[in-house]
C-alpha cells in the first residue's frame, strides 16, 4: 500500500477544502508541513512575526468569508499569535490555527520549548479562553477527522477561531494518502424562525409607533442585507448600526441614522432613546456602542421593548432584558419576519418627514467633517486626511483601520461609498491589526485598492507587515496618521488628569520623536512618501493608486480627539464617580 507522510495527507485535505493560502511562520515543529505545502497548490504567506501572520489570515477571512488558515510553531510561536487569534475570535471571524508541538513521546520531560509549568505539554490551554474549540491530536489516525471538525466548527453557527495542536512527530509518520473520506459538510439547515415567532415579531413591528432596526457585524451576507432593506423600506423604519455594522448598509441610504454610543451622533441617540420597539439583529450591544449601558445616553430598555435575534444564544439578553428573544440565522429570520409583515401589511408604510429628517441630520455630519477637511493647517487635521482619502480612492476601495481616529472617526463621519468596504477590529480593538490585516485583504482581493489607515503607534506595532506586502507583491497603501503619540489615549489622559505622561513619543532629550516611516517603507522595497505640506497627501495617494505597488505614506497629523457625543463609563472612573450599586 502506498504511503505518504501525515503532513502530505493534511495538505491534500486542505486543498480539497479550497484552501488557497496558509499564513504563518516556520519552526522546527512545523517544517514537515511546510515542506508538504511547497509542491501543492496552496501558497504559504510568510510573516516575520506570528501576530502579523494571524492578522493577515484574519483580514483574508473577513474579505472572502472563507476561513483563514494560520500555521505556527510550538511555545513562543503560537503564543506570539495569541493577540491576532483573539482579535479574530472576538469579531466572530472563522480562523483555523494549526500549530506544531513537542514530540508526543517526550511529553512532560520539558523538551525544547514545551509549555509545561502548569501541566505537561499544555500549550492548547493558552487558546481555550477565546477559541470555540481546541484539539490536541493524540494519534496520527485522528488528524483527518480532527481537521474536518475544526473547519466545520470554525464556520458553523457563530463563526470563530479553532486550534489544531499537532505533535511534530505525527506530521512525519507514514499514513495512507488522503482519499476524500472527510469532506466538509454543506452548511444546510441553518436555524430560521418558526412561523409563530415570525408572526409575533411582525405584529409587534406593525403595532409600534416608533420602531427602530439595529444591526451589528453579524449581518454580513448579501442575503441578510437584502432582507433587512426590504423590511425597513416596506415599513419605513429607521436603521442604526454598531461599529462593526458600518458598511453593511450604504451610508447614503435615506433610512440610515448611523452609529450610536460613545462615538455615535446626537441625532441617532434621539431615535435609540425614543424608540418604543427595537429589533436588534446580530449585535451584542457592546459597551462603546451602548454608552456603557447607561439609559441616559443611548438605549432605554425598558420602557423601550427589545426584540433580539442572534445566532448565539449567549448574546440574547446579555446586556438588556428582551421582550422577544430568538436564536436564528439573521438572513433567514429577516426573510421570515418580512414575509409575515407583508402578509399583514401589503401596502408600504409612510412616516411623513422621517426620511427628510434623517437626510438632513446625516448631511450635517458629513458636511461638518468635509468643512473641517478643507483645512490647510499643517500638520494635517484628521478630517483633512479622511477627506483626501474619500476624494482620492476609487468607490470600491477597501479601508482597513487600526484603532483611534482611523477607526472611530471613520465610523462616525467618513461617508463610505456604497461599493466600499470598512474592516476594523471591534471586540478586542487591537492596535496593530490594520497593517497586516490589510495585506491579507489585498491577497484576497488583488484587484481592489486596499488602504491600511493606521496611527504611528499601530504602524510601529506591526512593522513586519511592510516586508510581507513587498514579498507578496501586495500593493497595500499604508497611510500612517502620525501624531507622534498614542493619540487617543494621550487625549483621554490629558482630559482626565491634566497631562499625557507615558503616551507621547519623545527622544532622549524629551523632544517629540517619530521614525521616518516613508524611509522605512523604501528600505523594505516599498514606495515611501513623506507628506510635508497639505497638498502633498492627495498627490501621494494618486501616485500610489496609479503605481499599484506597496507604499507607505507618512502623514503628520495634529492630535485632535474624535467627538464623543455619547458616554463611556471610564471617564467617570477617572473622576472617582461610580454607579451607586458598586459602592
Amino acid at each position: 500500500m502506498r504511503t505518504v507522510t501525515a503532513a502530505e495527507a493534511l495538505v491534500a485535505q486542505l486543498e480539497s477544502y479550497g484552501v488557497e493560502y496558509v499564513f504563518g511562520t516556520c519552526g522546527h515543529t512545523n517544517i514537515a508541513l511546510l515542506d508538504a505545502l511547497g509542491p501543492s497548490s496552496i501558497e504559504f504567506v510568510i510573516a516575520r512575526h506570528e501576530q502579523a501572520a494571524a492578522h493577515a489570515a484574519d483580514g483574508y477571512a473577513r474579505a472572502t468569508g472563507r476561513p483563514g488558515v494560520l500555521l505556527t510553531h510550538v511555545g513562543p510561536g503560537m503564543m506570539n499569535a495569541v493577540t491576532g487569534v483573539a482579535t479574530a475570535a472576538l469579531d466572530s471571524v472563522p480562523l483555523v490555527v494549526i500549530t506544531g508541538d513537542v514530540p508526543s513521546y517526550y511529553y512532560g520531560r520539558h523538551p525544547h520549548q514545551e509549555v509545561n509549568l502548569h501541566a505537561d505539554a499544555d500549550q492548547t490551554a493558552i487558546y481555550q479562553p477565546f477559541c470555540k474549540r481546541t484539539w490536541q491530536v493524540q494519534r496520527v489516525q485522528d488528524l483527518p477527522r480532527t481537521t474536518e471538525r475544526a473547519f466545520w466548527t470554525a464556520t458553523s453557527g457563530r463563526p470563530g477561531t479553532v486550534l489544531i495542536n499537532i505533535p511534530m512527530d505525527l506530521l512525519s509518520r507514514p499514513v495512507t494518502p488522503y482519499d476524500g473520506s472527510h469532506p466538509l459538510p454543506e452548511h444546510l439547515g441553518a436555524t430560521g424562525l418558526d412561523e409563530a415567532t415570525a408572526d409575533r415579531i411582525a405584529e409587534a413591528l406593525l403595532r409600534a409607533e416608533r420602531p427602530l432596526l439595529y444591526f451589528g457585524g453579524g449581518l454580513r451576507s448579501p442575503r441578510a442585507r437584502t432582507a433587512l432593506l426590504n423590511l425597513a423600506e416596506h415599513l419605513d423604519i429607521p436603521l442604526a448600526h454598531s461599529l462593526m455594522g458600518k458598511g453593511a448598509i450604504a451610508d447614503q441610504h435615506p433610512l440610515l441614522l448611523g452609529m450610536p454610543g460613545f462615538w455615535g451622533l446626537e441625532t441617532t441617540h434621539a431615535h435609540t432613546k425614543g424608540a418604543d420597539l427595537v429589533l436588534a439583529l446580530a449585535t451584542r450591544f457592546a459597551e462603546t456602542d451602548a454608552s456603557s449601558w447607561d439609559a441616559t445616553h443611548t438605549w432605554n430598555f425598558p420602557p423601550s421593548k427589545l426584540i433580539q435575534i442572534d445566532i448565539d444564544p449567549a448574546e440574547i439578553g446579555r446586556n438588556y432584558p428582551v421582550h422577544i428573544g430568538a436564536v436564528a440565522d439573521v438572513a433567514l429570520a429577516l426573510e421570515a419576519v418580512g414575509a409575515a409583515v407583508h402578509a399583514r401589511q401589503t401596502s408600504p408604510v409612510i412616516r411623513p418627514g422621517l426620511r427628510d429628517t434623517i437626510a438632513a441630520a446625516r448631511r450635517s455630519v458629513f458636511d461638518a467633517a468635509m468643512d473641517a477637511g478643507r483645512s490647510d493647517t499643517f500638520p494635517l487635521r484628521p478630517q483633512r486626511i479622511l477627506t483626501d482619502l474619500r476624494e482620492s480612492l476609487p468607490a470600491d476601495a477597501v479601508l482597513v483601520t487600526d484603532v483611534g481616529w482611523n477607526k472611530n472617526g471613520v465610523a462616525q463621519c467618513y461617508e463610505l461609498p456604497e461599493q466600499g468596504r470598512f474592516i476594523t477590529p471591534g471586540g478586542a480593538s487591537t492596535m496593530g491589526f490594520g497593517p497586516a490585516a490589510a495585506v491579507g485583504v489585498q491577497i484576497a482581493k488583488p484587484d481592489k485598492v486596499v488602504v491600511a489607515l493606521i496611527g504611528d503607534g499601530g504602524m510601529s506595532a506591526q512593522l513586519p507587515a511592510v516586508p510581507m506586502a513587498v514579498e507578496q507583491g501586495a500593493p497595500v497603501i499604508f497611510v500612517v496618521m502620525n501624531n507622534r503619540a498614542h493619540g487617543t489615549i494621550a487625549d483621554l489622559q490629558a482630559s482626565s488628569f491634566g497631562r499625557s505622561y507615558g503616551c507621547e513619543f519623545t527622544d532622549a532629550d524629551g523632544q517629540s520623536y517619530s521614525p521616518d516611516f516613508a524611509q522605512y517603507g523604501q528600505a523594505c522595497g516599498a514606495d515611501g512618501y513623506s507628506v510635508t505640506s497639505p497638498a502633498e497627501l492627495r498627490k501621494a495617494l494618486e501616485n500610489a493608486i496609479e503605481r499599484r505597488r506597496p507604499a507607505v505614506l507618512d502623514v503628520p497629523m495634529v492630535n485632535e480627539p474624535v467627538p464623543t457625543p455619547g458616554h463611556w463609563n471610564i471617564k467617570d472612573i477617572y473622576a472617582g464617580h461610580f454607579p451607586a450599586d458598586t459602592l
